[in-house]
């Protein structure tokens, strides 16, 4: 009997323990919950939670941001490279995404960038096309037929692999002047990258002139930043040069944040809402040639565009913010470094891609969908059901 009772008293005392535990849990849930990391100038800084119940409201306007070749080494080098006060910090979900083509383990940027942007896994090489080149709309395309406005800012030519998948259909990504006749009639609004060379028809095998189609299309054509900046078209490309510009360190001009603010200022006039491509295209070329410094410049470039996109989003409420990567390169590690000091220690394993999964983040209505692990074809249904559309 005594048995009984002391097993008794022992049930109930630990039935109090653990609802006193729960307890104090759920507040300590309940505070952290509510805390903010705070860092001058609102960079680093939490965005407001979006909670659960955000993915019932539409998300107007859709900007999908990639970092090509940023993997998961590239994007904690940022954070530690920006003293714990990154943008990547800021938001509120994330996940990872599996990038391999349909016919190779490891992507390259025309599968990458077509899986991302159409929905489809096609094969390396191919752009906007099914690997029995079937052509495949991209988000933009298909959100201009709807009435939103649509454009792109890239570091790279607005020919290369990435930005082109959102507009041509060709089953080689070199195919140049295709490309060029393809973007020329395309129709977004704001096309801002390098690549004027390919528009030239004196430049070209057979002598056609995009860039005089592009002129008869309405489009205000500039130069430079200066030109860029001080255009009142509502219909703008902007080629920074002939062919590719350099690295933003010693002297790039800061075309990914400046190039931003300007399709900002044009897409946002459209009542119906915008859509938007951004590519950080040259953390890329820094990995293939194995240069950290090279990188971390870019990665802290990509990061100045980060804060104007994010800042714009948390201000309109209705936005979602898609950041993610066609795959990984360098094969980087992190062996070791300083976060006080903002140091890496880095190593590469390859000049080439990897075949490794890549992060994914997002904020805004529909941003929770994003977590976990996923296809890069399962990115653009979310971003759809997301602004409630199929």
């Amino acid at each position: 009997m005594k048995l009984t009772k002391y097993l008794v008293s022992l049930a109930l005392i630990a039935s109090w323990q653990l609802s006193t535990d729960n307890s104090l849990n759920a507040q300590q849930s309940a505070s952290t919950s509510t805390e903010r990391f705070i860092e001058n100038d609102n960079t680093g800084q939490w965005l407001n939670d979006p909670p659960a119940v955000q993915s019932h409201k539409k998300a107007k306007n859709v900007i999908i941001i990639i970092g090509d070749g940023m993997g998961t080494a590239q994007v904690y080098a940022s954070v530690v490279a920006q003293k714990d006060a990154s943008n990547f910090l800021r938001f509120p979900y994330s996940g990872f995404s599996r990038t391999y083509s349909n016919n190779k383990y490891t992507t390259d940027s025309g599968a990458g960038g077509t899986a991302i942007v159409t929905g489809h896994k096609t094969d390396n090489y191919h752009i906007g096309v099914l690997p029995d080149n079937t052509p495949v709309p991209s988000f933009l395309t298909l959100l201009r037929e709807r009435g939103l406005s649509t454009g792109f800012v890239v570091t790279s030519s607005v020919l290369d692999a990435t930005p082109a998948s959102t507009y041509a259909h060709v089953p080689h990504r070199k195919m140049y002047d295709t490309i060029s006749l393809h973007m020329s009639q395309c129709g977004f609004d704001v096309m801002i990258g390098g690549g004027l060379s390919n528009f030239r028809p004196e430049n070209r095998k057979d002598g056609l002139a995009p860039l005089d189609t592009l002129r008869q299309r309405g489009y205000d054509i500039a130069y430079s930043l200066e030109d860029m900046k001080n255009s009142k078209s509502n219909k703008l490309v902007t080629f920074f040069c002939e062919n590719y510009y350099g690295p933003v360190a010693p002297g790039r001009d800061p075309i990914l944040a400046e190039g931003t603010k300007k399709a900002l200022e044009i897409l946002t006039k459209n009542p119906k809402g915008f859509a938007m491509m951004i590519e950080g295209s040259q953390i890329d070329w820094s990995c293939h040639n194995n240069n950290a410094e090279y990188m971390e410049a870019e990665l802290a470039d990509f990061e100045k565009m980060l804060k104007i996109v994010l800042d714009f989003a948390e201000k309109d409420g209705n936005t979602l913010v898609v950041v993610t990567a066609d795959h990984e390169t360098g094969g980087l590690v992190l062996t070791s470094g300083d976060i006080k000091k903002g140091e890496n220690e880095c190593k590469y394993i390859t000049d080439g891609h990897s075949g490794v999964m890549v992060p994914v983040f997002a904020y805004g209505p529909g941003a929770e969908t994003f977590s976990g692990i996923q296809q890069n074809t399962d990115l653009l249904p979310k971003v759809f059901r997301a602004m409630h559309l199929k």
